[in-house]
């Protein structure tokens, strides 16, 4: 069978006009998928420049293929049932910095590059005060950016476009906010300043499209029914939605809308965000520890299980829905589509995935949630605690697989889990959380008494007391 390479192109070979930060699943399935879109249109004609972020990633599996692979789109949009695949053929180069730190910082010569997008996970857009210009690389995302965009600065060229799509609230703001900050840090200047705040434009987004990634189970049926052979297919639903909050201009820069896609520039995100990151990451977020605890495997599977059907039904009835400042009614419309979604057929959403730097994932998608349930209700989630309670089983070593999180992160636990009081330790972690979770009456002696039946009973029988309880 013949393996992908450029024999398979059909579309011609753009200019290099976006660089991306990450080349994995999501951005592979949700950015490069839509730029193609608008290439076969002809409103874009660009190309783009994937740059790896970490030391050790898949860019070299895609220049294998001659940097291109196939987004299988699965499920049902609009009540109607969609099979289709596509190749994608807009990536033009991969970029190394732990291997080329001067390609990396060559791209900042290519006049034809407007555009740069990442996704380096919720963990990604952080400040690490170790990083310096001279690094080759820097070891955090926004090091690295300030370090490309210093040498942009320096040969006198125009500013970029700046779309992160981290899920994080705020990011495009919370990135440059961190860019100048190393600006001051590093001694960069005044004029730099006011060319990352006057020449470059920072926008937040709000990212949707659930993308299970390698269809592992189905992909030598795929290859025999496509004809060839490709190492990094990567599936996603065909719902997506795209709210970016920052000037209009955008829709003519940058086309996406006028090509068909649900794309929304907007000047307040913030309904939106708070709707999609409650509702579908929320659920996501607290399924992922309790289910892979009692033996599932994916989220179609928590859906297609009773005692967890009602478990996150619930959840978002009673404790998601009652906490967001929109009208019940699209609210409800909104959840019983994100069900549909969860459940789609088509799609093996590995709870594995999803469990990907928890902790920063719970920060950013349930704890917010919880704040304002018990705000509201005077008293604690038992859904969201009883997941907060399996993490920390999780990330002490207790479950029969290991928790995947940055270095920073599994160093914490490896810390806390040497206190002589854990728990409290690990709710005390501001570092983690960004504020003392110890401060919320009964949490701890929640979280022991959901530890003490996991570990006695297990996650099921957790899960079907809960259910048993309702409110």
């Amino acid at each position: 069978m013949k393996q992908l390479d450029n024999s398979f192109r059909k579309l011609p070979k753009y200019p290099t006009k976006v660089i991306q930060f990450g080349e994995g699943n999501f951005l592979r399935a949700f950015v490069d998928w839509q730029i193609q879109q608008m290439n076969k249109k002809d409103l874009f004609k660009g190309g783009v420049a994937v740059v790896q972020p970490i030391e050790n990633g898949m860019t070299k599996m895609l220049d294998e293929q001659d940097d291109l692979y196939t987004v299988l789109l699965e499920g049902k949009l609009n009540g109607e049932k969609v099979q289709d695949h596509e190749i994608v053929e807009d990536i033009n180069e991969t970029i190394r910095p732990y291997e080329d730190y001067q390609a990396y910082l060559d791209l900042a010569k290519n006049d034809d590059i407007e555009f740069i997008f990442s996704n380096t996970t919720e963990a990604g857009i952080a400040f690490d005060e170790n990083d310096k210009l001279t690094d080759k690389p820097q070891n955090s995302y926004p090091g690295k950016l300030t370090a490309l965009l210093y040498e942009r600065f320096k040969l006198g060229k125009k500013g970029f476009q700046i779309i992160p799509c981290e899920l994080i609230n705020h990011n495009g703001n919370t990135l440059k906010e961190i860019v100048l900050k190393y600006a001051k840090l590093w001694d960069l200047g005044a004029d730099f300043e006011a060319w990352v705040n006057n020449e470059n434009d920072f926008y937040a987004t709000l990212v949707d499209r659930i993308v299970p990634g390698y269809p592992k189970d189905r992909a030598a049926d795929l290859e025999k029914e496509w004809q060839y052979h490709d190492n990094l297919i990567v599936k996603a639903e065909p719902f997506l939605i795209f709210v970016i909050e920052g000037d209009k201009k955008l829709e003519k820069l940058l086309p996406l809308k006028a090509a068909g896609l649900n794309v929304v520039v907007t000047d307040d995100m913030q309904p939106y965000r708070n709707r999609k990151v409650s509702l579908l990451n929320g659920p996501h977020t607290t399924m992922s520890p309790i289910a892979r605890l009692a033996g599932i495997e994916t989220v179609g599977e928590v859906m297609s299980d009773t005692d967890f059907y009602k478990f996150v039904n619930d959840e978002m009835y009673q404790e998601i829905i009652p906490t967001v400042a929109l009208p019940k009614d699209e609210l409800t419309a909104y959840a019983e589509g994100v069900k549909e979604r969860f459940e789609n057929p088509y799609v093996r959403h590995e709870l594995s995935s999803i469990a990907l730097n928890s902790i920063s994932k719970f920060k950013a998608r349930l704890l917010p949630t919880f704040k304002r349930y018990v705000a509201a209700e005077g008293k604690l989630p038992k859904r969201i605690t009883l997941a907060l309670a399996s993490y920390l089983k999780i990330y002490a070593g207790e479950a029969d697989f290991k928790p995947q999180d940055t270095p920073e992160t599994l160093a914490a636990f490896e810390k806390l889990v040497k206190a002589d009081d854990y728990v409290e330790a690990a709710l005390g972690a501001t570092e983690l959380w960004g504020e003392d979770l110890n401060q919320f009456d009964g949490l701890k002696a929640l979280i022991l008494e959901d530890l003490e039946l996991i570990n006695q009973q297990g996650a099921r029988k957790a899960v079907q007391l809960i259910n048993q309880e309702g409110k």
